[in-house]
């Protein structure tokens, strides 16, 4: 004791009072500031986020993408991780000889497991957590309609807890230590397979399950998932540490049922997202735009990336109403927009990665000739050529024009037809060219050449 220290305890308890012994501090506080919990939290953290990251252009900017992402990479990932770490922290005292000394303290066998087994559960948790918020920040600034899910983050947080749980008894039962290595790769290799099994029941029982950027589950799934992930975790615990076994059958009956329900309702426990179903439309074009709701924040994008082609098409007739981005075959007089999804294409963190690629694609949509044999006319390819050219001209148009200059006669003279095709549709004036243009569309379907007019 320092000479400071003495004067002051000299001038609080007396010359010759005893010092107070220091409050003893509670079991689980030595756990989570010296245990393996700070680490378990901070490898769950950089797995997820390295793995969100490298894939952050698929999901970044659409609430259901990340939702997606952010649930398959937390299992697939996450759930290995918290049952190897939680399996090291159970065969922890085999490693260090100290079972028999434990089990000479006052504190009962369930609550000296709790003490050393929920740090880690809670790092593992609380590791996906922050995770979870950096992943819903990052689309929250590039977000393009719809809402985030905050549902989903909870049952994975419960199911990585009592993966951990598991682990923790398994690590009990056997604490050798290749366990933990390979308990993980078991996890991962398991939960792949379940992943990809799209037919099988057991798919509904596991916690990276089924997932879709179209569908919800129904109010009460992500309830009977907690249940049963949380129930098998409770009653592995209990059936292991508890003083009265029995008491394990009560988390183990509800987690039964709540496992027998998610099987016999089956692909029940989802539906179509609502918002699939509408979408948000700019009518002062022709065609007009439509875009999902889900992403209707990308309409003045997408409307300015066409702008050109709707803007070229003013006055021209025979054209469809409008394009759709709606599931299932467009309407008799729509056309499907260019595909938004899945992002990391078309768009990518809110943003069309290539509006004349945009453009040229919805331009191809106007017509469709793909049942036709063009083979024996070329009039006909190049009367769509030039259209195409004019309209909204493909991005790799100069090198393909410039691979057929390099080519073959017959190359160089297919190439020469098709860019005086383009110079004739050009040289036209508007109302001529409106004109002809309506006369065209009007055979957009058509497969005989003698049908579409000539340049």
């Amino acid at each position: 004791m320092t000479l400071v220290a003495e004067k002051k305890r000299k001038k609080e308890h007396g010359a010759g009072a005893a010092v107070p012994a220091r409050a003893s501090r509670h079991p689980l506080r030595a756990e989570f500031v010296r245990g393996i919990a700070p680490w378990t939290g901070s490898v769950v953290l950089v797995t997820l986020a390295v793995g969100l990251a490298t894939t952050s252009a698929q999901w970044q900017g659409g609430w259901a993408e990340t939702r997606e992402r952010l649930h398959t990479v937390a299992q697939l990932l996450g759930v290995p991780l918290a049952l190897a770490a939680g399996c090291w922290q159970g065969g922890r005292e085999r490693r260090r000889r100290t079972e028999d000394l434990l089990a000479t303290a006052v504190r009962g066998r369930l609550a000296r497991f709790l003490a050393a087994a929920l740090p880690v559960a809670v790092g593992a948790a609380a590791g996906y957590a922050v995770a979870a918020a950096l992943a819903l920040l990052a689309t929250r600034l590039y977000a393009t309609g719809d809402e985030p899910d905050l549902v989903a983050p909870v049952t994975d947080a419960v199911t990585l807890a009592a993966a951990a749980l598991i682990g923790h008894v398994l690590g009990r039962l056997l604490p050798w230590r290749l366990t933990a290595p390979l308990l993980a790769v078991a996890g991962y290799v398991v939960l792949g397979v379940v992943a990809y099994d799209s037919r099988g029941p057991l798919r509904h029982l596991s916690p990276i399950g089924y997932t879709s950027n179209t569908e919800l589950p129904v109010w009460w799934q992500p309830l009977a998932m907690v249940v049963w992930t949380g129930g098998v975790g409770a009653a592995a615990v209990l059936g292991y540490a508890a003083r009265h076994r029995f008491t394990a059958l009560l988390p183990l009956a509800a987690a039964t049922a709540a496992g027998a329900l998610l099987v016999q309702t089956g692909d029940g426990l989802w539906h179509t997202n609502p918002v699939t179903r509408r979408q948000v439309c700019d009518t002062s074009t022709s065609p007009q735009i439509c875009v999902n709701a889900r992403y209707e924040k990308l309409l003045p994008q997408v409307t300015d990336a066409l702008s050109g082609l709707t803007g070229r098409l003013d006055g021209v007739q025979n054209l469809p109403v409008r394009f759709t981005d709606l599931p299932g075959e467009p309407g008799p007089d729509e056309v499907d927009l260019p595909m938004i999804t899945p992002f990391g294409w078309s768009v990518a963190r809110g943003r069309l990665t290539d509006p004349r690629q945009f453009a040229w694609e919805a331009g191809m949509a106007l017509y469709s000739r793909v049942e036709c044999d063009l083979t024996g006319d070329p009039r006909l390819a190049r009367t769509d050529d030039a259209v195409q050219h004019y309209l909204a001209p493909s991005p790799a148009e100069r090198r393909f024009d410039e691979l057929a200059a390099e080519g073959s006669e017959a190359e160089r003279a297919e190439l020469r037809a098709r860019l005086d095709a383009r110079a004739r549709l050009k040289a036209m004036g508007d109302e001529e060219r409106r004109a002809w243009l309506s006369e065209y569309f009007a055979t957009a379907r058509a497969c005989d050449p003698s049908e579409v007019p000539a340049l």
